[in-house]
């Protein structure tokens, strides 16, 4: 008695804890279980209609679910589809579908009984296949014991939210048929890729052969040894009461000839022969990718609305979507994306947006022309390390932090475990300026700039700007260890060409349903990041970048050019070449451009962002800016301009003159930190005095500037001189010692050789004193001649002397990114290969 009441006390807390844990796994996943009514979608019945900017009619949105399933645009309704397929679905896959809440046991059993005699049978129903598909679409393919728990749970939810017929609808929409110049999602699909009918019109030997490939849509490549498992199908439908024995009969002997395969059979519908006689038919008969215009934006803007209404309610009328996009812009981005030479295998992703409003003006979301259907939209859903294009960032955060663009920083290795690399794996040993260091896009000066503003304070500015560092990342997040899509980059650079106020994109600006507004978006307040001055020396930074270097001297952004417009941009490269980026501003428009492969493996080699990102970026740009007047940046008050080591840069006006302090000492870092606020305007209380002393002070301020450029010119002559003096002398040092080295030497070897002539002379006298000659006497001999060795000075080569930008006038300078992140680099054979 106690063994039984100590065993049903067991049980309790076992039954108790398998409800908590229930109960838990409910609370949980709550977010997964409301995914259920995204199946509305699958059969709805209103329609959205998008258009532009100006009014005119962009098209219909298609619906998606949650989890990123793909959905087929032509879904199909119960009456579109033949009742032949739906009854030899369910009796294939599920042949108790109509009888179990979701789950069945009884053929979970069975399955696995038919599966240890040879004849594969599938474990889950429909319903669970359903929820496999599209709500866990994003974790269908996960073997876990989480995933399947989920699934369960879903399908019962599926089953009490919707009857059977709509879910056995809902699977022939989105059941995955194989591929062709896409993947067949759909019965509409499969009809017509492997017969040429419509999903309507299929026999039941059709649906039959059609329900053999649901487990595995390779069956295909192998007619004859799949033929048996239609005869079995049959049979089953017939004992499942969903055909006659003269219907199965009839299909059994009814000619059947999937696309691509030549077959006999005899009268009893024996296969006499078979051979897959066309392996390109099924891919040519297969719809084409339905790439539509503005396919990306209206996928954006599909998820941004099912956000903001949810997907049932989206669809449950007709309503009209009000958008930000610009018809011209998207064309461009669209020819951009045509057009462009990209590695094979490679895709894109594409954004443009105003950068004083962020309001979107164009999305690409795939590599456009090449026959392959990208579901992913790139431009707003992919998030790809963004590699040297992360650089402008910090170089500006230094900036704002009281840096100037003409201070230095050192490109050599760094202490301690982590080692970053420029992209050459070589480094100068000098200093460099912050300029050139972008310029060239090098690592080492970059994540030294990094250690010195300090990551924390970089880690804020990022998301300032929109952009989410993930935790911990350490140093490699200043040259490129951040994720992000095309869209958020071009929202990040906004804030160079609008003065410095960051702007959340926005793509919807109403939605109304019967000429009445359900729903207003209007855009973002906007939150300064860059004061003004900061903003535009960030500007004139990635202007450097475009414009500083021409091809052959390693210039990264000199293809993003547009002949007659103001540009500055970065280029960005990540470790291995999996991403080519190009980020840029232009007046009027802020862009980012991203290539790469959806399965996140390399590039070529050869593949560079200059050469490949930066085309893209200047085709949609000057495209969407094609007619209308050419503008310019302009620069804020407090800004002036010098010339330092051979290139214009732009400062802050500093009150206390104190320009050269920063200039030719190799300050590492900056005396004081600026206001991070716009300066106040200043009081007047008489215009005329005011105008009176600005003039003084304007004066006064030409006076200073030219006196501090005289000594800025002044001192750079004198160093240049005292330089040349050094190496000349140098110079000739080395040859002294060379001269006199060669003197020493001449003088051994003539030593030698008027010892040899003496040894010569001893040989022959005592020769002659041995051998008389004909009179008795030996024979004097005649002195021996001797030649002094010809001696020669070569004076020393000259040490190549450090031009103004600390690179060697021998035409060897240091290139760049390499890193684990943030790679670049340029055209080989270039006299050098920054990093991009």
């Amino acid at each position: 008695m106690r063994l039984i009441t100590n065993l049903f006390r067991t049980l309790l807390i076992l039954a108790l804890l398998a409800g908590v844990g229930l109960l838990g796994m409910l609370l949980l996943w709550q977010g997964d279980l409301r995914r259920v009514d995204d199946l509305n979608v699958l059969e709805y019945g209103g329609k959205a209609t998008v258009v532009d900017a100006r009014g005119q009619v962009i098209g219909a949105l298609t619906p998606s679910l949650s989890s990123g399933a793909r959905v087929n645009r032509d879904l199909l309704k119960q009456g579109d589809m033949s009742p032949w397929l739906r009854r030899a679905v369910v009796t294939s896959e599920d042949t108790r579908f109509y009888q179990h809440g979701g789950l069945d046991l009884r053929g979970l059993a069975r399955a696995v009984v038919a599966s240890a005699t040879g004849d594969q049978q599938g474990g889950s129903t429909i319903t669970q296949q359903v929820v496999r598909s599209t709500l866990l679409a994003d974790i269908g393919q996960e073997k876990t014991l989480t995933r399947k728990l989920k699934e369960a749970l879903m399908a019962v939810q599926v089953e009490r939210r919707f009857n059977k017929e709509e879910i056995l609808t809902a699977y022939l929409n989105v059941v995955y048929w194989g591929v062709g110049r896409t993947d067949l999602l759909g019965a509409q699909d499969a009809a017509r890729t492997y017969f040429g009918v419509n999903a309507r019109d299929l026999n039941l030997a059709q649906s039959v052969y059609l329900a053999t490939l649901l487990p595995n849509a390779r069956r295909y490549n192998d007619y004859a040894a799949y033929r048996p498992l239609i005869r079995n199908i049959l049979d089953r439908m017939v004992q499942d009461g969903r055909a006659t024995r003269a219907e199965a009969d009839a299909a059994w002997r009814y000619p059947l000839r999937p696309v691509g395969w030549t077959v006999r059979y005899d009268g009893n519908g024996r296969l006499l022969s078979a051979s897959l006689s066309d392996r390109d038919a099924k891919r040519l008969r297969s719809p084409a990718p339905q790439v539509r215009f503005a396919d990306g934006f209206l996928d954006a803007v599909e998820r941004d609305l099912s956000e903001r209404l949810g997907r049932s309610v989206l669809y449950r009328s007709d309503v009209t979507v009000y958008t930000t996009m610009d018809r011209q812009a998207q064309t461009s981005a669209e020819n951009a994306s045509l057009r462009a030479r990209i590695p094979d295998g490679a895709t894109l992703g594409l954004a443009l947006l105003d950068p004083q409003s962020g309001d979107v003006k164009a999305i690409v979301g795939q590599k456009l022309g090449d026959g392959v259907l990208e579901q992913w939209n790139n431009a707003t859903r992919a998030r790809r390390q963004v590699g040297s294009s992360i650089k402008p960032l910090l170089y500006t955060l230094a900036l704002a932090k009281g840096w100037k663009q003409s201070d230095t920083v050192l490109d050599a290795p760094l202490d301690g475990d982590y080692q970053p690399k420029n992209y050459s794996g070589t480094y100068t040993g000098r200093r460099v300026t912050l300029r050139y260091a972008l310029d060239h896009s090098l690592n080492l000066p970059t994540v030294r700039l990094a250690q010195q503003l300090g990551l924390n304070s970089f880690v804020s500015k990022l998301r300032e700007l929109g952009l989410s560092p993930a935790p911990d990342t350490g140093l490699p997040l200043a040259i490129g260890a951040l994720e992000a899509s095309p869209l958020q980059m071009a929202a990040a650079y906004a804030p160079f060409a609008n003065g410095g106020t960051y702007y959340a994109p926005r793509l919807i600006t109403r939605v109304t349903e019967g000429g009445k507004t359900i729903l207003t978006v209007n855009r973002s307040g906007g939150q300064r990041v860059w004061d003004a001055q900061t903003a535009y020396l960030g500007l004139d930074l990635i202007r450097g970048v475009v414009n500083d270097l021409t091809p052959a001297q390693g210039g990264l952004g000199w293809k993003a050019r547009i002949d007659g417009r103001e540009v500055g941009g970065k280029t960005g490269t990540t470790n291995d070449i999996r991403d080519l980026w190009f980020a840029g501003v232009t007046p009027g428009l802020s862009g980012a451009v991203w290539v790469g492969r959806g399965d996140n493996t390399s590039l070529p080699a050869s593949a560079y962002s200059g050469d490949v990102a930066a085309p893209i970026w200047q085709a949609a740009a000057s495209g969407t800016l094609d007619g209308q007047p050419a503008a310019a940046f302009q620069a804020p008050a407090d800004i002036e301009f010098r010339r330092v080591r051979g290139v214009q840069m732009a400062f802050k006006v500093e009150q206390n003159g104190g320009f050269l302090g920063g200039l030719f000492g190799g300050n590492s870092s900056p005396a004081q930190d600026p206001a991070t606020q716009d300066p106040p305007a200043p009081s007047r209380t008489d215009e005329q005095q005011a105008a009176a002393e600005q003039a003084a002070r304007d004066r006064a301020a030409q006076e200073q500037a030219a006196a501090e450029q005289q000594a800025a010119e002044q001192a750079v002559a004198e160093q240049a001189a005292q330089e040349q003096a050094a190496a000349e002398q140098a110079a000739r040092d080395q040859a002294a010692q060379e001269q006199a080295a060669a003197e020493q030497q001449a003088a051994a070897e003539q030593a030698a050789r008027d010892q040899a002539a003496a040894e010569q002379a001893a040989r022959d006298q005592a020769a002659q004193q041995a051998t008389p000659d004909q009179n008795g006497t030996q024979p004097t001999p005649d002195p021996t001649q001797t030649t002094p060795g010809d001696t020669q000075s070569v004076p020393g080569d000259l040490q190549p002397l450090p031009d103004q930008n600390g690179t060697d006038q021998s035409g060897t300078q240091n290139s760049t990114d390499g890193s684990t992140t943030g790679t670049d680099s340029t055209v080989p054979g270039a006299l050098t290969s920054p990093g991009q």
